[in-house]
């Protein structure tokens, strides 16, 4: 026998359990901390960017309370997967909103909410002569969990960049994204710091937040709220003696602050359901994610009479509230895992096993590790034809050391690299691919990043070795010596991302580093392609996670169901 959950009976068991206490529907949110506030004044800010640098170089004695006579173009719309929408910042230069928004689009049609994420494949940036880019090299990511706690800490970006949320603000603030070219940093920072120094709490922005002035709040004067007081690591005792860089820091870590609290209430179907049937809902203490994903679904194996709910519509999805009968087929797929030795003969009727927990284990549903999907492969060989990505010439570690101008990403320090391997394919240029973690992973422009990195690359070489090698320790540190040196994890770096989560997907389309698809059924459909290609040698540098999914034509909707019931009314 089956039950379904009404809408008063559900609300009932997430008070009993204490799951959305304190968010009950209609409930007046609290107040911000200070520095929340102030790093969500600071994320909106749109003085920051070289276009409003440049305003106010080509017009002496303007001051950086002036408005712009005309704000950059790349403001001006919103791009999507189809017609551009109007721009929210129109009339103003970029801010970190432009690529990650929130209700911007809620009541314009073909908008939506977002999960702090844009509308576009790749996000449009200010077009700067010197470099002729429009775009940016990826799909601009979520921000919503995008820094919950994780063993070794945070590593940020697809390809794992930056090292702290700290490190990734400063990172786009004074990078391409914000218009600066590579050697244009000092000035990013000194413009940064001009802002917070000179700014006099008047403007839009401002008033929503108080109207009080940067150097007021940061020096906490006795003027300002109580509420809106630092707490004393985030102020600058005296913004005018502080250093530029000490200003711009300052900004990094608030706006740091502000994304760090942006978390998912897990107030999903899926989370409802665990709830009315009392299955666990998170890890026990000290329990990995991995271990906690195979219990669910031991519990789920046990559970013959499940408890179905029902919760009414959503707000903001189009959709209702239901776990229900495909739902939980799709769950059973998401979760089920290959034999530990198929078959071959049985291969072509495999069918049913999704292992996605794999790379997106429950909570969270991400690893917060590296796979190779083969999205990069897709996209390249879209371009230049089946089995070119194979045939892509990509240097060794000694010849990127030798010479890394030809092959890294841009940076300070490089200021001339030429990126090959972080752009979008194209037929104008047969190298240009993304190639993901290989463009941080031992390159030493990026030292912040490295010992995590290589920590989890090896990891999984070693997890990924024959048995055989790993009986006795001699036999284990022989493995690691031959498995874990820099070369052989730069080639296993090639073309992997960071695992995304999964929580809302339906406000972040579209989907993949690239944002080559438009919906579920798209992403799932590659992946029972991709499947096949690992498993039959047609894949540059195999993920065995990939490997282990054997999908059928009816496994397609249930987990698209599934995946649904992940959505929430994130605002």
């Amino acid at each position: 026998m089956q039950y379904r959950l009404t809408r008063k009976l559900a609300l009932g068991f997430w008070i009993a359990l204490g799951v959305v206490a304190g968010v009950a529907r209609g409930q007046e949110e609290e107040a911000d901390p200070a520095e929340v506030a102030l790093g969500e004044r600071l994320f909106l800010e749109t003085r920051f960017a070289e276009f409003f640098g440049g305003f106010l170089g080509d017009h002496p004695g303007a001051t950086v309370n002036d408005s712009l006579p005309a704000g950059d173009p790349v403001m001006d719309d919103t791009a999507t997967t189809g017609a551009p929408l109007p721009g929210p910042f129109s009339g103003a230069s970029m801010n970190c909103r432009h690529c990650h928004q929130v209700d911007e689009q809620l009541e314009v049609s073909g908008g939506g909410m977002r999960t702090y994420t844009d509308f576009a494949r790749r996000s449009p940036i200010p077009f700067r002569a010197e470099d002729d880019r429009r775009v940016t090299a990826r799909n601009s990511p979520p921000l919503v969990d995008a820094s919950l706690s994780r063993p070794g800490g945070v590593l940020v970006h697809f390809d794992a960049e930056f090292a702290s949320l700290a490190d990734l603000v400063k990172g786009t603030i004074s990078g391409r994204n914000y218009g600066y070219l590579p050697r244009e940093g000092p000035t990013a920072v000194a413009l940064v710091a001009r802002v917070l120094r000179e700014d006099d709490g008047g403007g839009d922005l401002a008033g929503e937040f108080g109207g009080i002035p940067y150097r007021d709040l940061l020096q906490a004067d006795p003027g300002v709220p109580e509420d809106l007081k630092l707490p004393p690591e985030y102020r600058v005792a005296e913004v005018d003696e502080a250093s530029d860089a000490e200003l711009f820091d300052a900004a990094a870590r608030l706006i740091a602050a502000y994304v760090a609290q942006l978390e998912f209430e897990n107030a999903s179907p899926f989370d409802l359901f665990l709830a009315a049937n009392r299955l666990p809902a998170a890890p026990r203490p000290e329990e990995s994610d991995d271990a906690y994903t195979q219990r669910l679904r031991q519990a789920l194996r046990r559970l013959h009479r499940p408890v179905f709910v029902d919760d009414g519509p959503f707000e903001f999805h189009d959709q209702q509230r239901v776990f229900g009968p495909e739902e939980l087929a799709g769950l059973r797929i998401f979760l089920a895992t290959p034999p530990a030795r198929p078959n071959p003969r049985r291969r072509r009727s495999l069918a049913g096993i999704g292992n996605c927990g794999a790379c997106h284990p429950a909570p969270r549903f991400t690893d917060v590790e590296f796979h190779n999907t083969g999205i990069t492969q897709d996209e390249y060989d879209g371009v230049h034809g089946p089995g070119a990505f194979a045939s892509l010439d990509v240097p060794t570690l000694g010849e990127r050391l030798l010479d890394p101008a030809p092959w890294v990403p841009a940076t300070p320090q490089t200021p001339d690299g030429a990126e090959p391997f972080r752009r979008p394919a194209s037929a104008a240029n047969v190298l240009y691919t993304d190639l993901g973690l290989w463009n941080v992973f031992a390159n030493p422009d990026h030292p912040g990043p490295q010992e995590r990195i290589s920590a989890i690359l090896c990891r999984q070489a070693l997890e990924e070795a024959p048995r055989r090698v790993q009986r006795s320790r001699r036999q284990r540190l022989l493995a690691q010596l031959a498995l874990c040196n820099p070369e052989r994890l730069l080639d296993r770096s090639l073309a992997r991302f960071k695992t995304p989560g999964l929580r809302d997907l339906g406000h972040s389309a579209p989907y993949f580093h690239d944002g080559s698809r438009d919906d579920l059924d798209g992403v799932i459909r590659f992946y029972r392609e991709s499947s096949d290609r690992a498993r039959t040698g047609q894949e540059r540098n195999p993920d065995p996670e990939v490997e282990g999914i054997f999908l059928g034509d009816e496994d397609v909707e249930p987990l698209i169901r599934f995946l649904r019931s992940l959505n929430e009314d994130y605002s």
